[in-house]
């Protein structure tokens, strides 16, 4: 367990799924932190100040150290308390992991959005390209109850937090069923495990706020 008098601070969004997983990985390894909620519209100094280059969320604060993007915030965190590791220990599987991650976040999640709500070229259009995408990740967890084995860890938590906010399935409220499960039943059989897992639960938004917000950045994306 974390020591008294680490001063761990995190500054997020609450809609923020790279937020979110963050939260899991300090949960997880039972450090205590400080949560700063941030508006990500009006930029605080504080933000500014720790994470000038992207101006984004998550920024993780450790003794007066700040670390800005999930994926090396979450390295971090595994290297630093060493209980309950993230990452695996084998090269390989490590690799792969983080090589799936990155997938996740620069293929997956952009389209699964605009399909939620952008979807230029038609609402069905924008859900095939997505599953598309997650029939690869359907083969990659095929057999397991996690992406890495039979414990929670860093691929499950970038995935469960961006699909989006998967045990929530938010975006049945868009009227869509991203994740059917006669076409994605290993996908929906993980989906029942993470709702096993405590921490996870914790740091899941209710299902009603995350449409709200949904629904709001998509009248947004077409007033603009």
């Amino acid at each position: 367990m974390a020591e008294k008098g680490e001063d761990v601070k995190l500054l997020g969004f609450w809609a923020s799924p790279f937020t979110r997983r963050v939260e899991m990985a300090l949960k997880l390894k039972g450090v205590p932190y400080d949560y700063l909620e941030q508006d990500i519209v009006n930029k605080s100094p504080l933000l500014l100040q720790l994470n000038p280059v992207y101006k984004k969320v998550p920024v993780l604060v450790h003794k007066g150290k700040h670390i800005p993007e999930s994926h090396l915030i979450l390295e971090y965190i595994d290297q630093t308390w060493k209980q309950n590791p993230i990452l695996p220990q084998d090269p390989y599987e490590k690799a792969m992991a983080l090589f799936w991650a990155k997938f996740v976040d620069e293929q997956v999640g952009p389209v699964g959005f605009k399909a939620v709500v952008k979807a230029e070229k038609g609402i069905e259009v924008a859900i095939e390209e997505a599953r598309e995408l997650f029939t690869f990740l359907e083969k990659e967890v095929t057999g397991k109850d996690f992406f890495g084995g039979k414990t929670l860890g860093f691929l499950d938590m970038v995935a469960g937090s961006m699909i989006p906010f998967c045990i929530a399935r938010s975006w049945e409220g868009m009227g869509i069923d991203m994740i059917p499960e006669d076409k994605f039943p290993e996908l929906n059989r993980w989906i029942k495990n993470l709702k096993e897992v405590e921490i996870v639960r914790e740091c899941i938004p209710p299902k009603e706020k995350q449409i709200e917000h949904m629904k709001k950045v998509a009248e947004r994306i077409k007033s603009a």
